[in-house]
C-alpha cells in the first residue's frame, strides 16, 4: 500500500459502497438511516437529509463530526468487507434538490473534509486529500459495483425488455437476466432462456467521463448491443 494513488482509488471505492455508516457528531454517535442517506460526490461525503434531520441540525451548527464507513466492496465473504474507512470533517448545508418521484425537498449536507484514514487490518493509512478527491476515481470500483447492483435488483424490468427486444426472445421465456461485468468501456451481459445460458459483450461508443455519462451509455449500449 506504498502507492498513494492505489490507496486513494481503494479509499473512494469503499465512500461509493458502504456496507454500513455511523456518524459521530462532536461526540454524539448517529447511526445513519432513511432521514440521511450517504453518497460520494466528487471526493465528498454527502448527506442528503430530510427536514428535522439531525445531520442537518448539526450542519446548521457548523459542528465537527467522524463518518466511519465499513466496505460494501467486494463479495460478503472477501476480504475487503474488513475494511473502513475513518473521514474526519466540518458539516456544512451545501443546497437542496427535488426528489424526481415525489418533489419532496430534501438538503445536502456535505463533510468538508480534513483528514481521511484507511483502516486496514492493524495498518491506519493516512489518505492524501489531494488523491481522495482526484478525478482519477470518479468512476472507481465502488460506484461500478453498485451501478450492477441497482441494475440487477431495482432495473430487472428494464433489463428484461432489452434483452427480449435485441434478441427477439418472448419475456415469458427469460428465466434470468443479469450485469455480469461492468467497466467504463462497456458492459457484460447474461441471460437464460429456454435454449440455455447466453452472455454477450457490449463495447461503449466511447468510455465513459463519469456517473452521468455511464448511465446514459449503459442505456444505449443495451438498446444498440443486443439488437
Amino acid at each position: 500500500m506504498s502507492d498513494p494513488t492505489r490507496l486513494a482509488a481503494d479509499a473512494r471505492s469503499i465512500l461509493a459502497c458502504p456496507g454500513e455508516a455511523s456518524l459521530v457528531v462532536e461526540g454524539d454517535q448517529h447511526p445513519l438511516d432513511d432521514d440521511a442517506t450517504l453518497s460520494d460526490r466528487r471526493g465528498t461525503p454527502t448527506f442528503v437529509c430530510l427536514p428535522g434531520s439531525p445531520v442537518l441540525r448539526a450542519a446548521v451548527a457548523g459542528r465537527c463530526a467522524v463518518l466511519s464507513v465499513a466496505s460494501g466492496l467486494g463479495p460478503r465473504d472477501g476480504a475487503e468487507r474488513g475494511d473502513t474507512l475513518a473521514l474526519a470533517g466540518r458539516l456544512q448545508q451545501v443546497g437542496v434538490e427535488e426528489c424526481d418521484c415525489c418533489q419532496e425537498v430534501r438538503h445536502l449536507v456535505a463533510l468538508e473534509l480534513d483528514a481521511v484514514v484507511l483502516v486496514r487490518g492493524e495498518r491506519r493509512l493516512r489518505v492524501p486529500l489531494d488523491g481522495f478527491r482526484s478525478r482519477l476515481h470518479e468512476l472507481n470500483r465502488g460506484h461500478l459495483q453498485r451501478s450492477v447492483e441497482h441494475a440487477n435488483d431495482c432495473r430487472q424490468c428494464g433489463l428484461r425488455q432489452a434483452v427480449a427486444h435485441g434478441t427477439g426472445t418472448r419475456p415469458a421465456d427469460l428465466l434470468g437476466v443479469r450485469i455480469a461485468r461492468l467497466s467504463p468501456a462497456g458492459v457484460v451481459v447474461q441471460w437464460v432462456d429456454d435454449t440455455g445460458a447466453h452472455e454477450q459483450s457490449i463495447a461503449f461508443a466511447h468510455t465513459a467521463r463519469d456517473l452521468a455519462d455511464l448511465g446514459d451509455l449503459l442505456r444505449r449500449g443495451l438498446h444498440v448491443g443486443l439488437c
